[in-house]
C-alpha cells in the first residue's frame, strides 16, 4: 500500500541463534527463534539486516515437512502491521492447519516489486528482495524443515504485486500466490512469464480508490501534490494474463458469495477459471463496493480514504484454502 500516512511500530529484533549460512554465494547471518509461537528473526543478505517475524504452531514437529506461507505487507508497512492487518488469521489458523507463517520486512516499509519508483530506496537501489525472499525460504527449510513444494506468497497492495514478481521471478520455489487490493503492474508484465504454471488468487475492490480496478495510474486522486507511482493492468487483463500462461478455461464458473454482513456495503462475486496445466487455476473474488483493504481484516484508515472492508469473507481462511490445494508438481 503505498499510503505514507500508515505508520506502524518498528519490529523488535530479537537475537537467540546465531550461526552461518552460505546462499546463492551470500553469506547470511541468521538469528532466530524456534519456539513455538510468534517470534522475531533477521538474516543479513546482500549487506543488509533483514528482518521478519515468524509464527510456529502448537503442532510443530522438526521430523516432519510443513507447509509455509510469505505474508508480504503493503507499502509503508511492516511484518509486525501485516499480522495486524490479518488480526493475526493466519496465526489462528496456522494452529489448527499446521503451517508456518513468516511475516518479512522491507527495507524502509517498502518492496522492490519492479515499479522502478525513484522515492523509494528499495526501487532506487535496486534492492534484492527477490533474492532476500529466495534466501529466507532456504534458511526456514532447512532450520524448520519445510515443504519446498508446498511454499507460497500473499501480500496486499505493494506485497501483492511483489507476490507476482515472485511468481514470474521464484517460480521454482513458489507454488501459488494470493495477491489482495492489486492487480499487474505494467513493468511486472514485461518482466517475462514464469517457467512454470503457477496457480494465482486475487481479490479486488471495485471501488479502490488507490490501485482503479480498470487499470491506470495508482495513487489517491485527492494526493497533492499528485505522485506517480507506476501503472496497473485492469483486473480483467490481469486475469487473463495469469488464465493465459496457465493455460486455464477462458470461460469462468461465476458464483455469488452469501451476504454474510449486509451492514457491511459489499457483496462478493467468485470467478473460477480452472483446468490449467499441472492442476493451476486462476480464481477472482471481485469485492463489489470494497477498497483498498483487506476482506474480514482490519479497517487500518476511515473509509472516506481506503474505502470499504468487506465482512462476507474472510481473506486469511480463503486464501489458505486455496493454498492447501496446490504444490509444485
Amino acid at each position: 500500500m503505498n499510503n505514507r500516512k500508515r505508520i506502524i511500530p518498528p519490529i523488535l529484533l530479537l537475537p537467540v541463534v546465531t550461526f552461518l549460512l552460505v546462499l546463492s554465494c551470500q553469506t547470511a547471518v541468521v538469528r532466530q527463534d524456534n519456539r513455538v509461537g510468534t517470534h522475531t528473526g533477521s538474516i543479513i543478505w546482500d549487506g543488509l539486516e533483514r528482518t521478519y517475524r515468524i509464527h510456529i504452531p502448537q503442532s510443530f514437529d522438526e521430523t516432519k515437512p510443513v507447509p509455509l506461507i510469505i505474508a508480504l505487507h503493503g507499502g509503508g508497512g511492516t511484518g509486525e502491521g501485516m499480522e495486524k492487518l490479518t488480526l493475526g488469521g493466519f496465526n489462528t489458523l496456522s494452529h489448527k492447519e499446521g503451517f508456518i507463517v513468516v511475516y518479512p520486512d522491507g527495507i524502509e516499509k517498502h518492496w522492490n516489486d519492479g515499479r522502478e519508483l525513484r522515492f523509494y530506496r528499495t526501487m532506487r537501489e535496486n534492492i534484492d528482495d527477490v533474492g532476500f525472499i529466495s534466501a529466507l525460504i532456504e534458511h526456514l527449510a532447512q532450520s524448520l524443515n519445510i515443504d519446498r513444494s508446498r511454499v507460497y506468497a500473499t501480500g496486499i497492495s505493494n506485497g501483492g504485486l511483489m507476490s507476482q514478481r515472485l511468481a514470474c521471478e521464484l517460480s521454482d520455489k513458489i507454488a501459488a500466490i494470493a495477491i489482495v487490493a492489486v492487480q499487474m503492474s505494467d513493468k511486472i508484465s514485461l518482466m517475462g512469464a514464469p517457467t512454470r504454471p503457477i496457480a494465482v488468487l486475487m481479490m479486488c475492490g471495485t471501488e479502490d480508490s488507490l490501485v482503479p480496478w480498470e487499470g491506470g495510474n495508482i495513487g489517491f486522486d485527492f494526493s497533492r501534490p499528485p505522485r506517480k507511482h507506476g501503472k496497473v493492468l485492469s483486473v480483467a487483463e490481469t486475469v487473463k494474463y495469469w488464465v493465459a500462461h496457465n493455460q486455464c478455461s477462458p470461460m469462468p464458473v461465476v458464483t455469488q458469495e452469501f451476504d454474510k454482513d449486509p451492514q457491511d456495503g459489499t457483496r462478493v462475486r467468485r470467478e473460477v477459471y480452472d483446468q490449467g496445466r499441472e492442476e493451476t487455476e486462476v480464481i477472482l473474488y471481485a469485492i463489489e463496493g470494497g477498497g483498498h483493504t483487506w476482506p474480514g481484516g482490519w479497517q487500518y484508515l476511515p473509509e472516506g480514504i481506503i474505502g470499504k472492508t468487506s465482512r462476507d469473507i474472510d481473506a486469511n481462511e480463503v486464501i489458505w484454502n486455496f493454498f492447501n490445494k496446490h504444490a509444485i508438481k
